[in-house]
């Protein structure tokens, strides 16, 4: 936790503010602050700052918060991503909140099993309860929207065309004809990355068609896991 997430309706106009369970253990028992000390806290979708430490058990801390810092900017990008086995969803939820992304498209494609669209890390909750995860450990306070589109073709021929608008384009595909990754963008861009095994031909030629660049990071075959953040950082870190 490198930023203590607070809920707008938690903090009342004189900026003290009681925390329980399990962010009151948590800074209690790994960060163990006293009295006096200064923690970063920030306001979903607000302002950071720091919170003076008035005291603190492993049932209760209480603190005195002062905002006054914008959180950070984001990537230029929208994340669209062919959903992943439901395990990995909810680690790769974490860390591409971490990063910086604030669009992720979780998309449907050939190689995606149907059962992972029935899976309970969909729910609202479930999905709240990552990208909060996310924000702590990259000590930011924007929480990403996450849109789920079940139909491919449909999603790319009647909604793509859109959010490609003014953007650039980038789909993550591991083919001799694919251009080497760049890096340092700062263009608002789409990236799509597809599921374990890649996008079928059918697939690759939809989204090139919709203007997509086919890129690669190499020879080298990733897990979705692994590939997510080495782009990202590669292209816009």
């Amino acid at each position: 936790m490198n930023i203590v997430l607070l809920h707008p309706a938690e903090l009342p106009a004189t900026g003290q503010v009681l925390l329980t369970e399990r962010r009151a253990e948590h800074i209690h028992r790994v960060i163990q602050p006293k009295p006096g000390d200064n923690l970063r806290v920030g306001v979903v979708n607000g302002q950071m700052g720091l919170a003076e430490v008035l005291h603190c058990t492993d049932k209760q801390v209480a603190l005195q918060v002062t905002l006054n810092q914008p959180a950070p900017a984001p990537l230029p990008v929208t994340l669209l991503l062919a959903m992943p086995r439901p395990k990995v969803l909810r680690r790769l939820l974490q860390s591409i909140t971490a990063l910086g992304v604030k669009q992720i498209y979780l998309i449907n494609s050939y190689r995606v099993e149907k059962s992972y669209w029935q899976t309970p890390f969909l729910e609202a909750d479930a999905i709240q309860e990552q990208l909060l995860l996310g924000l702590e450990q990259g000590r930011d306070t924007l929480l990403p929207e996450v849109h789920q589109r079940k139909r491919f073709k449909p999603f790319v021929e009647d909604e793509l065309p859109a959010l490609l608008k003014g953007k650039q384009g980038f789909l993550a595909h591991p083919t001799e004809s694919a251009l080497p990754c760049p890096s340092n963008q700062q263009h608002d861009s789409l990236l799509a990355i597809g599921p374990e095994g890649g996008f079928i031909a059918y697939e690759v030629e939809k989204l090139e068609q919709a203007g997509f660049q086919t890129i690669s990071l190499g020879q080298r075959i990733l897990k979705v896991e692994t590939a997510v953040p080495a782009l990202l950082s590669k292209l816009f870190l």
